[in-house]
């Protein structure tokens, strides 16, 4: 019996090719991006899997109190690690890192390159999964001057990645530092990113300051024992920095590396999500274009019910009961399913490189982990039994006496039913198209936002060899080009959050203090970085000049009040905390856009300090060629700055990548929206076609009676445009609410307009249209008297 099915279901499989290359197609989409998207979702819960200890590490954050608002930082004072680790028995081992990875020159002896990398404590090898692939952990930092690269950063420097330790590497032209290991390339899903390390303890040797608990610019990681109750940790933590500092405002607390990724947003010091809400919506996306395909695989099928009714009655004579056709109807489903997944594998592999491309990722389908087989073969059965489950209990509730003698089956609830299903996949459709031209407006919304500065044509490079020293010769160098408008220096990534504090003080400022950003620059950074002055004056060039003034933000300046005025002070605390210097105000400009690109930024104090730049920023001339700016500049560095390759970034461009979830939110918004039509389509032309085929008759008829080709056609399509006028009816306020909640994550938003869900629907109209429009003009071209024969 089982074999008879078999080959009855691969005989009507070839015998209506098309039926089933519609049908095949539409699963094999559907499970293909359900597939890619699942694997997305995968990657991103199992951020940092490698790790053995994941669920035992933490790090250590701060909540920072200040006047009716707490903000959260992962920066943390340089003596707490070995602090907590000698007085909390439940911290098992401690790791101090410098902040962000930062890209350092290295020298091999006859070539240089740029790698990036920070310095940490060797119990990071211990702690944290990082294996190696020469060299070990007992070894790695037994000196100062020790580094251990990964294979990228040994095939970068040495052209290997064995026989590499011992070799020596020039850091910035500077000091030696021998390979003492060599570690495996770190996963594209790892938090931490490095191509080198270096022992923290040159650093903290280098930075005396790091010694104080009132300076807070290192990570600490904390790994506990197994067992530890780490809320009461959190407790006893709370008033540790209090206790150290007195006046500290800070609340620090052990934040789980399991939430790093995923859950590490927080708003007034309360923990609200993050990188979740994708997960979970993609999650809900990759199962509704499955549902889509199935709905489609069901209008095909009850599309064929007419042709297939007298099987159906013969079967039944024969002494098929319902139960036994139901599984030959669902095992028909079952088959196109598992061809239509096997398809899918072969086009998720062909789609991969440019889904990564994309989302900026390393995903594989990973065929050889036994989960992905279960998940696939999970996915087949689920979309084989939902696709044929309603044609199933459809097909074999016919009536074999009435099917044999030529009776049509009454429509009634199966009608509902399959146009139900339809109105479903154009609601969906239509909620993408929405939501896709409204997250581009956000896009586009935000990039056009006045910013306070001109990112156009501004170049930034970092500080390496003598650019700080030699500074006035460059500059002078660059402008000499006559494609240079100015330069000047920074402390900071002008677009980045940078330093801040709460020290600051003026009369009547809170005891708490504000959260303050500050900034060391040069003269000229205003007119170079295209910063527009609202009252007072620049820095002015001299050594001694301007040493103890300061330039505010006009958001500073509203917050200081009346002390917020030129010629007015900011006392800054210099060495003892109750020792302050007043600052003089000498300028005030405008609010620029930096760290949060959709908030309002913190109030911002310039400094004139050429100490300690760290990159440089370069305005090209208006009217310059940007290619030959860069290669002028480029000539510049190598005659000023020799040694050190020339590397730049453009500022817009660095600006455009903050925009990288949303963009890639939008890309796949799209994506989806446009396989929901494709999809949609095809259950609507299978509805089409079931429609004209229940109706041949009745067209005849009305053609005999001199109905036209024009007025039957539009008879067919009315039917079914009201179908999507209802789901662009039921889409719109459901988009709104989509969208508007979306929308209010972000502070700084576009207003969603009505024209929107008039173009969407529009659309939407269009593509059905242009989808039954076929169906109906053939059905109304046929001759009535074919038609109406008997059968």
């Amino acid at each position: 019996m089982i074999t008879n099915y078999i080959r009855t279901a691969v005989r009507s499989l070839w015998k209506n090719k098309v039926y089933s290359f519609l049908n095949i197609f539409g699963l094999m989409t559907g499970i293909a991006c359900a597939g890619i998207i699942f694997l997305w979702v995968e990657d991103e819960v199992q951020y940092d899997s490698m790790h053995e200890k994941k669920d035992r590490l933490y790090a250590v954050l701060q909540h920072w109190q200040y006047d009716g608002y707490k903000r959260t930082f992962w920066s943390t004072p340089g003596p707490m690690g070995p602090a907590i680790k000698a007085e909390f028995p439940g911290i098992a081992n401690v790791c101090r890192t410098t902040e962000e990875p930062v890209s350092t020159m290295f020298n091999n002896g006859s070539t240089a390159y740029y790698a990036s990398g920070m310095y940490a404590d060797s119990t990071l090898f211990s702690m944290f999964t990082f294996p190696f692939v020469e060299g070990d952990v007992r070894s790695a930092f037994t000196q100062p001057y020790s580094l251990v690269i990964t294979e990228r950063a040994a095939r970068k420097f040495f052209g290997q990645t064995t026989n590499v330790t011992g070799k020596m590497l020039k850091m910035d032209n500077k000091q030696e530092y021998m390979v003492t290991g060599v570690l495996k390339d770190l996963p594209q899903n790892s938090t931490l990113k490095f191509e080198w390390l270096a022992p923290f303890q040159t650093y903290f040797n280098q930075n005396k300051w790091l010694t104080s608990w009132d300076n807070n610019a290192i990570n600490n990681f904390v790994e506990v024992v197994p067992g530890t109750d780490v809320t009461a940790l959190n407790r006893q933590l709370a008033a540790y920095v209090k206790a150290k500092f007195q006046r500290a405002v800070t609340t620090p607390f052990l934040f789980t590396m399991n939430d790093w990724r995923l859950r590490g947003d927080f708003v007034d010091g309360k923990q609200t999500g993050g990188r979740i809400g994708y997960v979970r919506l993609f999650t809900i996306i990759g199962w509704i274009i499955i549902l889509i395909a199935c709905i489609n695989f069901m209008n095909l099928a009850t599309a064929r019910s007419e042709k297939r009714s007298k099987e159906v009655g013969v079967r039944k004579v024969l002494g098929a009961g319902k139960g036994k056709l139901i599984a030959q109807f669902i095992g028909e489903a079952m088959m196109m399913s598992f061809v239509a997944t096997l398809l899918a594998v072969v086009l998720i592999s062909l789609l991969l490189p440019a889904f990564n491309a994309m989302v900026g990722k390393q995903i594989a389908l990973g065929l050889q982990h036994p989960l992905h087989w279960t998940a696939l073969l999970a996915i087949a059965v689920v979309t084989g039994l939902m696709a044929g489950s309603y044609p199933s209990l459809y097909l074999s509730s016919f009536n074999p006496v009435a099917v044999l003698k030529g009776i049509k089956m009454p429509g009634g609830s199966a009608a509902i039913i399959r146009k139900g299903l339809v109105t479903v996949q154009f609601t969906v459709s239509i909620v993408l198209i929405i939501s896709t031209i409204i997250i581009y407006q956000q896009i586009e919304h935000v990039k056009n936002r006045k910013l306070g500065y001109n990112k156009d044509k501004l170049l930034e490079m970092n500080i390496t060899g003598r650019m700080g020293q030699d500074f006035a010769a460059i500059r002078q160098d660059l402008l000499n080009t006559g494609l240079i408008e100015n330069a000047a220096m920074s402390d900071h990534v002008t677009i980045e959050g940078g330093n801040n504090t709460n020290a600051f003080r003026w009369p009547g400022s809170p005891e708490s203090g504000f959260l303050i950003s500050n900034r060391s620059i040069t003269p000229g950074f205003f007119a170079t970085s295209g910063m527009e002055l609202k009252e007072g004056r620049d820095f002015l060039p001299g050594a001694t000049v301007d040493s103890f003034s300061v330039v505010i933000t006009e958001s500073l300046s509203r917050l200081m009040g009346a002390e917020g005025s030129i010629g007015r002070n900011l006392l800054i605390p210099e060495g003892e905390e109750t020792n302050y210097q007043p600052y003089r105000i000498v300028g005030i400009v405008k609010d620029y856009v930096y760290g949060d690109i959709y908030g309002k930024p913190d109030p911002v104090a310039f400094f004139k300090r050429d100490n300690d730049p760290r990159v440089m920023y370069i305005r090209m001339a208006a009217n310059a060629d940007p290619e030959r700016a860069v290669k002028s500049i480029e000539q510049v560095m190598l005659k000023d700055n020799p040694g050190y390759p020339f590397a730049f970034r453009f500022v817009d461009e660095q600006f455009n990548a903050m925009f990288s979830s949303e963009q890639l939110i939008g890309r796949l918004s799209r994506i989806f929206a446009t396989l929901a039509i494709v999809i949609s389509c095809l259950g609507l032309f299978g509805l089409a076609a079931y429609t004209a085929e229940r109706r041949t008759k009745e067209i005849g008829i009305r053609k005999v009676l001199g109905a036209s080709v024009t007025g039957i056609a539009r008879l067919l399509s009315m039917e079914f445009l009201k179908l999507v006028l209802l789901s662009a009816v039921i889409a719109f306020p459901l988009s709104w609410g989509i969208m508007a909640h979306w929308l209010d994550q972000f502070p700084y938003h576009t207003d969603i307009h009505w024209w929107v869900f008039v173009l969407a629907g529009g659309m939407a109209v269009l593509i059905a249209l242009a989808t039954i429009s076929y169906q109906a003009v053939k059905t109304a071209m046929q001759n009535p008297v074919r038609s109406l024969q008997a059968e």
